[in-house]
């Protein structure tokens, strides 16, 4: 292994072990936020993690234990490797896979909870339509979903109704309500519900009803693109996949091993790391469906 190489790979892990250590000695300044609707915006990696695993269901995770969790992954990985296959280039792209492995499971995971809360959305709006309708208030109607919403989505309406009946504040309760949820579709629910209350109204039956109706129909649509494309999307992840796989097994050879651990077959790796990194940000990129954003917070 040469010099230069070693000094490559310590320098990369000392880097990612900085970063990943920074928001500890170097906290950024608290920053007073304005009031209203965006006041819980903030901007930042760390607000940003924050809002990712909100959408995933975690918001009892902080983000500095993923970043741990990541770097922790990344230099077992990457120690892993040159332990066993001796390349360097080869265990610089197995650190960074890993590095990155726990952001991709928190994307994908709160990428299936928003599609699966989209089938049940309608279904809520539903309920609260039969609530408002048979006389109760809009903070018992929006109680009720505790009870009888899906199944999904009844935790945090449940917390709503704690914290409801703690303050009388429904402003209040619906924010609260809509970063539990972390969810554009429910951000204009309660929006919706939330100037109902402050204003008043006799369309807000109508409104939700037009509302429940343009979901599905959004749901449909979605879930029929998704299943033409899939396998499209899946022959390109096994395309990029494949490559490393047969890289990986001629690794194990040891001829191929000290052919793979030179200046050239070190371009050659990180030249097809970075080809497949482009490849596959294009295929996600042409593949994608639009998201909404969430406005409401």
């Amino acid at each position: 292994m040469s010099p230069l190489l070693n000094t490559l790979l310590g320098a990369a892990l000392g880097a990612g072990l900085l970063l990943a250590l920074a928001p500890l000695f170097w906290p950024a300044g608290r920053v007073r936020q304005p009031a209203g609707p965006t006041a819980g915006a903030a901007s930042g990696p760390r607000a940003a993690a924050a809002r990712l695993l909100a959408q995933a269901g975690l918001r009892g995770v902080p983000p500095l234990a993923l970043a741990a969790l990541s770097v922790a992954l990344g230099v077992i990985a990457a120690g892993l490797a040159q332990a066993l296959l001796g390349i360097t280039a080869l265990a610089m792209v197995c650190g960074a896979a890993a590095l990155l492995l726990p952001l991709v499971l928190v994307r994908w995971r709160a990428a299936a909870r928003r599609s699966a809360n989209r089938e049940v959305w309608p279904d809520v709006v539903d309920h609260l339509v039969s609530a408002v309708r048979s006389g109760l208030s809009l903070p018992d109607s929006v109680s009720s979903l505790a009870r009888v919403g899906p199944p999904s989505t009844r935790a945090p309406f449940a917390d709503f109704e704690r914290d409801y009946r703690s303050s009388a504040n429904f402003g209040q309760s619906v924010e609260r309500l809509k970063d539990a949820l972390a969810d554009p579709v429910a951000d204009r629910i309660l929006e919706t519900l939330k100037m109902a209350r402050e204003v008043g109204g006799t369309e807000l039956t109508g409104v939700l009803r037009s509302l429940a109706g343009y979901l599905r129909e959004d749901a449909a649509v979605r879930a029929e693109l998704r299943a033409r494309q899939g396998w499209v999307v899946n022959a390109a992840r096994l395309g990029v996949a494949a490559p490393w796989i047969v890289l990986m097994l001629l690794a194990s050879r040891p001829e191929a091993a000290r052919a793979y651990d030179t200046p050239a077959g070190s371009v050659l790796i990180l030249g097809g790391l970075l080809l497949s990194v482009v490849a596959y940000r294009v295929m996600l990129r042409l593949g994608r469906l639009p998201e909404e954003q969430r406005w409401f917070r």
